[in-house]
C-alpha cells in the first residue's frame, strides 16, 4: 500500500509543481518518473529494513540460490533506478531497466500468494498484486515513451 500511495502522491505533487513552473517535471512522463523514483527509494530501503528484509528473503522462491543475496542485489538496483530516473538523459533507460526488474522480480510476488505461511507483511491476493504490478509497470512505460 505504501508503494502505491508514494507513486500516486508525489506524482501528484511532481506535476503541480510543473503547472506552478517548475520546468523538471512540466509534463506527466517527467511527474510520473519522479513519482516512480519515490516509490522505488522506499521500496529500494524496505530491501534493507528490518523487519521487511527477513520478509523478503522469505518469499524468494526456493529454487533461486542465495535469496538474502537476491534481495540486497535487487535492493541495490532499484535505488539505482530511483537516481537515474532523476536524471533526464538517464531517465529511459532507468525505467526500461526498473520495468525489466519488476517482470523479473514478480515471481516472488506470486510465490507469496500461494505460499501457506506467507509473512503477513509480503502477502497478498494475486489478483490484486497483479493488479499493482500492472500500474507500476504502466508508470514505467509511460516514463520510457514520454521520455524519448
Amino acid at each position: 500500500m505504501v508503494p502505491q500511495l508514494t507513486l500516486i502522491v508525489v506524482t501528484l505533487a511532481a506535476r503541480a509543481g510543473g503547472w506552478l513552473g517548475w520546468d523538471y517535471t512540466d509534463n506527466w512522463p517527467a511527474a510520473v518518473a519522479v513519482g516512480l523514483a519515490a516509490m522505488f527509494l522506499v521500496t529500494g530501503i524496505a530491501h534493507f529494513a528490518p523487519p521487511l528484509r527477513a520478509d523478503m528473503i522469505a518469499i524468494v522462491p526456493p529454487r533461486l540460490p542465495h535469496p538474502a543475496l537476491l534481495v540486497t542485489l535487487t535492493g541495490v538496483l532499484e535505488l539505482v533506478g530511483a537516481v537515474g530516473l532523476l536524471i533526464p538523459t538517464t531517465r529511459p533507460a532507468a525505467a526500461l531497466c526498473l520495468f525489466l526488474l519488476m517482470v523479473a522480480m514478480f515471481p516472488a510476488n506470486v510465490h507469496a500468494a500461494r505460499m501457506a505461511n506467507a509473512p503477513k507483511s509480503m502477502h497478498s491476493r494475486l489478483g490484486a498484486r497483479t493488479g499493482v504490478e500492472v500500474v507500476f509497470l504502466a508508470a514505467a512505460a509511460v516514463v520510457v515513451v514520454g521520455s524519448l
